[in-house]
């Protein structure tokens, strides 16, 4: 049995990962800045619970202390709604944060699981996305690209701590992870929310955008496998199978049986010079599928309908307030 930390644990991807480590019989101490209640029912009272903002590196020092053995760093402010209005706490959280999370961690002797995101490689033309590929990220005046940057310099870091301070950590890159527990502010969790609850989902921009989506299940698994592989640099944790957002609102409106067509949203007109959207996003999953044994399993499909079934049990979620930008 380990003795492992959860940063950002009450999160989407973070409650499901510390489920999983509680389930396999970890000691599992879940750090977060959120108060107690909203540590997710499956695990509350099998973890136990720090509150503290990564934010606050005294905080983060007594949550992670001698005897953890592991870190998942996974602490993070995301989704395009917080990017656009936050854009200071992107950058403090997503930076800054990692720097404490990162000086506790050498401090108390223990390797590190760095959850970063696709983000990085930004408007990168040339998909499939290899870990080394060049980022290619819009202009400064774009708060649009705040997480983008924010993770790139949290990934820059962790090499950092590795080649200066030894540090034992490994960087795993999500692609377009969805699933239950999700807020309604994303293109699946999103459209099942507004189909649900009888409201046409929004396309943006006409949904000609490529995604190739995630169940989060699977990428919890990726998650798992490279905290086990000791110094292994970065890995894609990611769906191949290329999908327009078009196709994939249309296949939640399928499968809720929805039948009420979707809301049209220019993100230019909405957003303005803000925000800029990305035509395709691919990872080449090479390195995880031959070095930790990993691929996506679920297809999307597959993965949409637990989505469902999981949110008509749970109103509590479809009373939430819809984070999108209609």
């Amino acid at each position: 049995m380990s003795r492992v930390a959860v940063t950002g644990g009450c999160g989407f991807v973070g409650s499901h990962l510390a489920e999983a480590l509680v389930r396999r019989g970890d000691e599992v101490v879940i750090v977060d800045g959120a108060p107690p209640a909203a540590v997710p029912a499956a695990i509350r009272g099998h973890a136990a619970y720090v509150q503290a903002d990564v934010r606050d590196p005294e905080a983060v020092a007594e949550a992670i202390n001698p005897g953890i053995d592991t870190v998942f760093h996974l602490a993070s402010v995301v989704g395009v709604d917080r990017y656009l209005s936050r854009p200071l706490d992107v950058i403090d959280v997503n930076f800054g944060g990692t720097r404490n999370v990162l000086e506790a961690a050498v401090k108390a002797g223990a390797r590190v699981l760095m959850a970063s995101t696709s983000e990085v490689f930004g408007k990168n033309p040339a998909v499939p996305w290899p870990e080394d590929g060049d980022r290619v990220v819009g202009a400064t005046s774009a708060d649009r690209w705040t997480y983008s940057t924010s993770k790139s310099l949290a990934e820059h870091l962790t090499y950092a701590f590795i080649r200066q301070h030894g540090l034992d950590a490994t960087i795993v890159r999500y692609f377009n992870v969805y699933g239950p527990r999700q807020r309604p502010a994303y293109v699946i969790s999103r459209s099942v929310h507004r189909a649900l609850n009888g409201t046409p989902p929004a396309l943006y921009d006409g949904g000609g955008q490529t995604r190739c989506f995630t169940y989060v299940d699977d990428a919890v698994e990726g998650t798992l496998r490279a905290a086990a592989q000791p110094g292994g640099g970065s890995f894609n944790l990611g769906g191949t199978e290329e999908t327009t957002v078009a196709e994939a609102v249309a296949l939640v409106a399928r499968m809720t049986g929805f039948g009420g067509g979707s809301t049209a949203v220019d993100t230019g007109e909405r957003l303005g010079a803000a925000y800029e959207d990305l035509p395709r996003r691919v990872p080449d999953t090479t390195r995880a599928r031959e070095l930790l044994g990993w691929e996506c399993s679920t297809s999307l499909p597959e993965g949409v309908a637990k989505t469902i079934e999981w949110a008509r049990d749970h109103p509590e979620w479809l009373a939430m307030r819809d984070s999108g930008a209609t």
